[in-house]
């Protein structure tokens, strides 16, 4: 790739290539070779309540929640997450530090609580782990004055790891999915960087076009031999389609569970709110594989099998001391999923990750403040294990300072995609 000038003017789209291959040392896949997850979903007067193309029918799992959504799914974060900070604090008390999670992780920046570095995250993988990663390059985002310089940068880098557009811009410290975009070309990496924060760190990662993602919830006690899925969840990205009469907006204002949550869609779609999708036409709403950011969660905990733990535990064992966190994988056939093969990491993270299938329409508010308090207490038991060993936690001052900076960063961060 190179970097010309022209890339701050304005030009058409460049065209999207076929997806990028898998890491070359996966087992190889039976049968003709990967494929493509069928169309599933079910329409209604023009417009789609969501995709769910590769859901196998059976007693864990239905094609379509029976739910639009749950009874708490969209509450007030302060509402919803109050009972957890209180059972954080209880947990505090007991083991007499607030911040004894930050070494639950031991070797991971406050564990993977708040403001971890995902270039250090990935760089810390084993070379082996490191080849069932989505491949990377990353950078600082110079002053305005020097923008072309950092682009240029990033594309050199990229062309050096044979990657080349399109590509997934996402910042290294990052929250929720805030700030992660496709960008197709020049013209499009440039946009990304003039809305981007000067001085902070951002990635570029090859674009894994395949439909399926799932996030794997990884657990693994000290002193244990082996670790064990926690937590998986399918995520699916919404779409609509068009009936060569509304508009985009709406479209998604009618659709059963997008109008319910418009404020999820429109900022993103804004510059073709007023557009009219052809008949049969689809229009998918969101890109990055976030609940908060409109992508629906299944939960597939019920799928997980003793070849699919074995990779995930091997996985995990590629990462320095890592006990707890999440992987999101992305894979294009779901029965090499659950074999344990031909899926690529696009993102894992530590202590601050949380079991997502939580936000399953069908989910109760039961079982879910049951998950979420069953993870904060493992955060202190597995750090009252690593503090027993001899680690320091960091103090509840940094973690608090970690947490606000990130936060910060989320709302200067380029809309998400």
């Amino acid at each position: 790739m190179t970097l010309s000038r022209q890339a701050f003017q304005p030009r058409i789209a460049d065209p999207v290539p076929e997806p990028a291959e898998l890491p070359a040392d996966l087992p190889a896949e039976t049968g003709s070779g990967p494929e493509r997850a069928p169309d599933g979903a079910a329409t209604t007067n023009g417009h789609v309540y969501a995709a769910f193309p590769f859901v196998p029918v059976n007693p864990g799992l239905t094609e379509r929640p029976h739910h639009i959504q749950s009874l708490f799914e969209f509450w007030p974060p302060y509402l919803f997450y109050a009972p957890v900070v209180a059972y954080w604090i209880w947990q505090g008390l007991r083991h007499r530090s607030l911040s004894l999670p930050t070494i639950a992780n031991p070797l991971m920046e406050l564990g993977g609580l708040a403001g971890e570095s995902k270039t250090r995250q990935f760089a810390s993988m084993s070379p082996e782990g490191r080849r069932w990663l989505a491949p990377f390059v990353s950078s600082l985002r110079g002053p305005d004055d020097r923008l072309f310089e950092t682009a240029a940068e990033l594309i050199s880098q990229a062309a050096a790891a044979g990657l080349g557009f399109p590509l997934v811009a996402k910042p290294d410290i990052g929250c929720q999915g805030a700030g992660v975009r496709i960008v197709r070309n020049e013209t499009e990496l440039a946009s990304y960087l003039q809305g981007f924060p000067a001085g902070e760190r951002l990635m570029l990662q090859r674009l894994i076009d395949y439909e399926g993602e799932a996030g794997i919830f990884y657990v693994r006690r000290p002193g244990e031999a082996s670790g064990r899925i926690f937590s998986m969840t399918f995520k699916f990205f919404p779409y609509v389609i068009g009936d060569g009469v509304a508009t985009l907006e709406q479209l998604i204002h009618r659709d059963p569970r997008a109008g319910r949550v418009p404020h999820l869609y429109l900022p993103r779609h804004r510059h073709r709110l007023g557009w009219v999708p052809a008949a049969g036409e689809k229009v998918r709403l969101v890109f990055a594989g976030n609940h908060c950011k409109g992508a629906l969660f299944r939960d597939a905990t019920a799928l997980v099998t003793p070849a699919l733990t074995e990779r995930m535990d091997w996985l995990a064992r590629s990462i320095p001391a890592f006990h707890f966190g999440r992987f999101d994988v992305r894979f294009a056939s779901l029965d090499n999923l659950l074999d344990g093969k031909d899926f690529t990491v696009i993102e894992f993270n530590g202590g601050g990750s949380e079991a997502i299938h939580i936000w399953d329409p069908d989910a109760g508010l039961r079982g879910a403040y049951g998950a979420l308090f069953s993870q904060i207490r493992m955060l202190f038991e597995f750090g009252a294990a690593h503090r027993a060993e001899g680690h320091v936690p960091g103090g509840w001052r940094e973690l608090f300072r970690s947490w606000r900076r990130e936060w910060d960063l989320k709302r200067r961060y380029p809309l998400t995609e």
